[in-house]
C-alpha cells in the first residue's frame, strides 16, 4: 500500500465535508447521570421533621386547662421513652403513676386551688361523696378536649417545619399526616396498656415524699380504694386539704391495728445512717426495726463503737450477721439493750410478731469470693428452713423470717409467709414458688464509703412494712429512696401485696401469735 505524505494528510483534515456527507456514524457519547439521593438518608429526614415538628406543636400549643374538682389544672401530652403519668403539686411535689407504656406522658400540673370550690366542700362536707363522679367528669373532659388539641398541634407543626425545610406544599402536607399517624399510634399503645391500679402505688417525690398518708394508711387503702374513680377522688381530696394546710403537712396518723417495721440493710459504717433511721422511726411510729447485716465493713473490734445509737433509735432492734459482720460484731450487739440477735433458726416475738432467723455462713470483709459460697448459703437457708418447719409444728409459726443473703431466703419458700433480705443494695422483691414473699431491701448507707468509688452516688434506702395486727400479714409497703452522696432527692412509692388488691381473695390467717 502506498504511503500518503504528511502534507497530503495535512491538508484533508483540513477540508470541509459538506453536511450531507458527513459520516452518519458518529462518536460514543458519554452520559453524565444526576446523583441519586438514599431513600434512607430522604425517610430518616422526614421522620426528624415529623418527630421534631410534632414535639414543638405540643410544646406550644399542646396543652389545656382543666378544672378538677376544686383545682385548677394543666393537661399536656410530652415526649417520652416510658410513657406514664406526671401530676405536678407545686410547691409540694410530684406523683407519678406508671399508668401506661408507650411514647407519650401525660403531665397534669396542678396550678391553683379555686377558694370559691375549695371553701363549698369545707362548708358542705356532703359533696365529698360525690367528688368521684365530678372528678371522673372533669378528667374525661379534660382528656377528650386534650386529645383533639394535640392532634392539631402535632399537624400544624410537622406541617409548619416540612413547609419551612423542604418548601413543597406536598412533602409538608406529607409530614402532617405522618404526625397525626404517629400521635394516633401513641394513643391507642396508651390506651391498650392503660392500668387503672397504677394509682394504688404512686412514686412521691419533694415534699410530698413526707407525706405518705396522701393516700391513706394500710387499712384504708384495702377498704377505701375500690376503682379507679374513687381511687382519683380521693387524691384530690388529700392533695386539696395539703393546700388547704398550706406549707403544713398533716401528720401521719398510724392505724392502732397495723404493726408497722422498718427494713434496713448494708449499712457500710455510713454515720448518717442513724440518723435517718431515728427520723423514719419517728415519723412512721415504727413498731420495730429489722437489720439484715452488713452494718459494718471489716467486722473489726475497733469498729464496735459504730453500733452503739441503736440503744437510743426508740424501737427494738432486730438483726442478723451479715458477710461483712464478723462474731464479734455479733456479741457486741447481743450486749447492747433493746437488740435482738436471730441466729441457727431461734424465734423471737416482738411488738406483736414472730420473727426467726439465721446469720450468713460467709465472712468476707475484702469481698472476695470463697469456693462453695453458694453451697453454704443453700445449706444454712435449709437449716432455717428446717427450724421453721419445728416451729410451726409446735404451734408457734414465724411470721418473718430473715437472712442476709437472697440465695438463702429462697430455701426457705413455702415455710414462712414473708422472708427478708438485703445484700444486693437494691431493693427487690417477688413471691416465690412455694407462696412465700421475698423481699430485698437496698442499701441504707447509700453502699457505706464505697459509695465514692463510682461515678454516682448508690441511693440511701430503707421500707416501712404495714402488717394487720390480728392476722400479722404483710398489707402494704413504702419504699423509701433518699439521694445519695451529695443529693437531696427523696422518694416515697406505696406497694400492695396482689393478694390486698381491690377484688383480690383474702389470704388465709395465720394462726394466733404466741409469746415467747
Amino acid at each position: 500500500m502506498a504511503r500518503v505524505p504528511a502534507a497530503v494528510r495535512n491538508a484533508m483534515q483540513h477540508i470541509r465535508v459538506p453536511r450531507g456527507h458527513r459520516s452518519r456514524r458518529r462518536a460514543p457519547e458519554t452520559t453524565v447521570l444526576a446523583p441519586q439521593r438514599n431513600p434512607w438518608l430522604r425517610a430518616l429526614g422526614l421522620i426528624t421533621v415529623v418527630v421534631l415538628g410534632a414535639w414543638l406543636g405540643l410544646l406550644v400549643v399542646g396543652n389545656v386547662r382543666v378544672p378538677v374538682g376544686p383545682m385548677n389544672t394543666t393537661m399536656t401530652l410530652r415526649p417520652s421513652f416510658t410513657g406514664g403519668t406526671k401530676i405536678n403539686v407545686s410547691p409540694l411535689g410530684a406523683l407519678e403513676l406508671d399508668s401506661h407504656i408507650a411514647p407519650v406522658r401525660l403531665d397534669v400540673n396542678v396550678d391553683q386551688l379555686d377558694p370559691d370550690r375549695a371553701q363549698a366542700l369545707v362548708d358542705h362536707p356532703e359533696r365529698i361523696s360525690g367528688l368521684q363522679d365530678e372528678v371522673a367528669r372533669d378528667v374525661t373532659r379534660g382528656t377528650a378536649d386534650l386529645a383533639v388539641r394535640s392532634c392539631v398541634a402535632v399537624v400544624t407543626g410537622a406541617t409548619a417545619l416540612g413547609l419551612l425545610v423542604y418548601r413543597r406544599p406536598r412533602r409538608a402536607l406529607a409530614a402532617g399526616g405522618l404526625a397525626l399517624a404517629l400521635l394516633g399510634a401513641s394513643g391507642g399503645t396508651a390506651y391498650a396498656t392503660w392500668n387503672p391500679d397504677s394509682v394504688l402505688e404512686p412514686r412521691f417525690s419533694g415534699l410530698l415524699s413526707s407525706a405518705p398518708s396522701l393516700v391513706g394508711d394500710a387499712r384504708s387503702i384495702v377498704t377505701e380504694f375500690d376503682v379507679y374513680q374513687k381511687e382519683l377522688a380521693r387524691l384530690v381530696t388529700n392533695v386539696t386539704k395539703l393546700y388547704d394546710a398550706t406549707s403544713t403537712l398533716p401528720a401521719y396518723q398510724p392505724d392502732p391495728s397495723t404493726i408497722r417495721v422498718l427494713h434496713v440493710s448494708d449499712i457500710h459504717l455510713n454515720p448518717a445512717a442513724w440518723k435517718i433511721i431515728a427520723s423514719l422511726v419517728e415519723q412512721y411510729q415504727v413498731d420495730v426495726i429489722v437489720d439484715t447485716g452488713d452494718t459494718m465493713d471489716h467486722g473489726t473490734a475497733a469498729e464496735n463503737g459504730f453500733l452503739d445509737p441503736i440503744e437510743d433509735l426508740g424501737a427494738p432492734y432486730v438483726w442478723v450477721r451479715g458477710n461483712h459482720d464478723s462474731r464479734v460484731t455479733q456479741r457486741y450487739l447481743e450486749d447492747l439493750k433493746n437488740v435482738h440477735v436471730l441466729d441457727d433458726g431461734r424465734a423471737r416475738t416482738i411488738a406483736g410478731l414472730r420473727f426467726a432467723g439465721m446469720g450468713d455462713p460467709q465472712f468476707t470483709p475484702d469481698r472476695s469470693g470463697k469456693a462453695g459460697a453458694e453451697m453454704s448459703q443453700e445449706l444454712a437457708g435449709a437449716r432455717l428452713a428446717s427450724a421453721l418447719r419445728d416451729h410451726r409444728a409446735a404451734g408457734r409459726p414465724v411470721d418473718v423470717a430473715v437472712v442476709h443473703e437472697p440465695s438463702a431466703a429462697r430455701e426457705v419458700d413455702g415455710t414462712v409467709p414473708l422472708v427478708l433480705a438485703g445484700h444486693l443494695h437494691r431493693q427487690d422483691t417477688e413471691v416465690m414458688e412455694y407462696g412465700t414473699r421475698l423481699r430485698v431491701e437496698g442499701s441504707t448507707g447509700g453502699s457505706g464509703l464505697r459509695a465514692v468509688e463510682g461515678e454516682h452516688p448508690d441511693p440511701i434506702q430503707a421500707s416501712i412494712l404495714y402488717f394487720d395486727r390480728d392476722t400479722r400479714r404483710l398489707q402494704a409497703w413504702d419504699a423509701i429512696e433518699l439521694g445519695g452522696l451529695g443529693l437531696t432527692t427523696a422518694e416515697v412509692s406505696r406497694h400492695l401485696p396482689e393478694e390486698n388488691q381491690p377484688g383480690a381473695t383474702p389470704s388465709p390467717a395465720s394462726p394466733s401469735p404466741s409469746t415467747s
